[in-house]
């Protein structure tokens, strides 16, 4: 959540064999090239013949945010059950084929997004992206299976609501964007989980798995003519427009507050938000600067410095910019013993009115400019990763240039831009609170909306 990219990673069970390949191209010698189909489906490819070793990330618009209210969880269910059975393979033969040939293979589903990853050795390739073809194309949903993984995940859901962490965020959102399917749970809970039947999965999937919204991004051991066939063979055969599916953009609501949800434990979890900045601003790379030593620099951060390090009053602290297809947000998050909330959270909002009225100082302008420019390369550490960042860039909308272009608009980001956007960006008056626990000495003046009864 608070990194530049909301990266997909794929388990590690390549992760031997890439190490002992080595690691893909450097940054510098990068070459993105767009490849476009005979049937005119793009995708973007950095060629590497050096290792035989082939890794691609796709994902569809949607997610989520449009599961039905009383259903949530279905994007995520139907991203668990796409490698469960396809064609004529039942559930036990698909995996069995997948790890005979070291073949990786994942679905997943965030608040915007439907996802999937590929990842094979270049002799396995026209299998793996038939069986990719497969999944996408002729899922089973046999009832044993569809069972199963129901009964799971309402078991994991069930946890969740439990679980301090989610409580907290959770009820961040539902506070944020009450009337917005942002402020629904993503993963579902076991009520709606249970709502879901097959047919509800299988007109996600005719909806959702729709050319019109599909990004690709491949890295490794093939040629733009050979991918370009296999994305036909692949992706040809899913529709070419999806209906109209409206996710409405929405504004936070700022008002700021605390609501407390009373929990027997002794310490408190606490999430925190304001407005935050969309990604193609303008000025997104000086917010980004800004949250970083904001809150985002782990031990370097003002807030780790002031409230973790010189205070000792929390056990964990951070912020990130969390920019959303429909929103954005500033959040970040803290823990601490009960007795210590109130005080946190009103040297949180010092710090954070220190840094708007105030601005950044120059070393630490020139410190957070130097670890954004240098951390980005560590994403790119592998043929998976990398695929992972050329997708990302192509969601956010950012063009096939931006690794070429962002080393130089960071170093463009001066004193005075982030003295600005601090100025601009960070209202500590706006700061919305769920604090779980039971935190001595804080006065809870918002109440959680209720869940409907699908919710619960």
């Amino acid at each position: 959540m608070w990194t530049e990219f909301s990266l997909h990673r794929l388990p590690a069970v390549l992760g031997a064999l890439l190490v002992s390949l080595g690691l893909p191209l450097s940054v510098q010698a990068m070459d993105i090239q767009k490849v476009v189909s005979p049937q005119g489906i793009e995708a973007w490819l950095v060629e590497d013949h050096s290792n035989p070793v082939l890794a691609m990330e796709f994902a569809f618009r949607g997610g989520a945010s449009t599961d039905p209210e009383g259903k949530e969880g279905l994007a995520g269910l139907t991203s668990a059950l796409l490698d469960e059975g396809a064609g004529d393979m039942d559930s036990t033969a698909f995996q069995e084929a997948l790890a005979d040939r070291s073949i990786r293979m994942s679905f997943s589903a965030s608040r915007d997004r439907f996802s999937g990853s590929l990842m094979t050795l270049t002799r396995h390739r026209e299998d793996a992206f038939d069986y990719l073809r497969m999944a996408l194309t002729e899922p089973r949903f046999d009832p044993q299976a569809v069972k199963r993984l129901k009964s799971q995940y309402q078991v994991m859901q069930a946890r969740r609501l439990e679980d301090p962490q989610s409580i907290a965020w959770n009820g961040l959102y539902r506070l944020l964007f009450p009337d917005h399917p942002y402020g629904r749970p993503t993963e579902g809970t076991p009520a709606s989980i249970a709502s879901i039947e097959v047919a509800d999965m299988r007109a996600f999937l005719q909806e959702q798995l729709a050319r019109d919204r599909m990004h690709i991004a491949v890295t490794g051991d093939i040629t733009p003519e050979e991918l370009g066939t296999l994305l036909d063979e692949t992706f040809g055969d899913l529709p070419k427009e999806s209906p109209a599916i409206e996710v409405p953009s929405v504004q936070p609501l700022s008002s700021g507050g605390v609501a407390v949800v009373e929990r027997d434990q002794p310490q408190s979890v606490v999430a925190l938000a304001q407005p935050g900045m969309a990604r193609d601003d303008p000025d997104f790379y000086s917010a980004y600067i800004v949250n970083y030593i904001l809150g985002g620099g782990s031990f370097s951060s003002r807030l780790y410095e002031e409230i973790r390090k010189e205070r000792g009053l929390v056990y964990s602290v951070s912020t990130g910019l969390n920019t959303m297809d429909h929103a954005a947000v500033l959040a970040g998050g803290l823990a601490t013993q009960n007795a210590r909330v109130d005080e946190s959270l009103e040297v949180l909002r010092a710090e954070w009115e220190r840094l708007a009225e105030e601005g950044p100082t120059e070393e630490e302008l020139e410190h957070a400019k130097s670890y954004v420019t240098g951390a980005f390369a560590l994403q790119l550490d592998s043929s998976d990763s990398i695929a992972s960042v050329l997708l990302s860039i192509q969601m956010d909308n950012l063009g096939i240039d931006y690794i070429d272009r962002r080393r130089e608009e960071i170093a463009e980001v001066g004193l005075e831009d982030v003295k600005r956007v601090a100025g601009e960006l960070l209202q500590p008056e706006a700061l919305t609170f769920v604090v779980v626990g039971q935190p001595e000495g804080v006065e809870s003046n918002l109440v959680l909306p209720k869940r409907d009864a699908a919710q619960d």
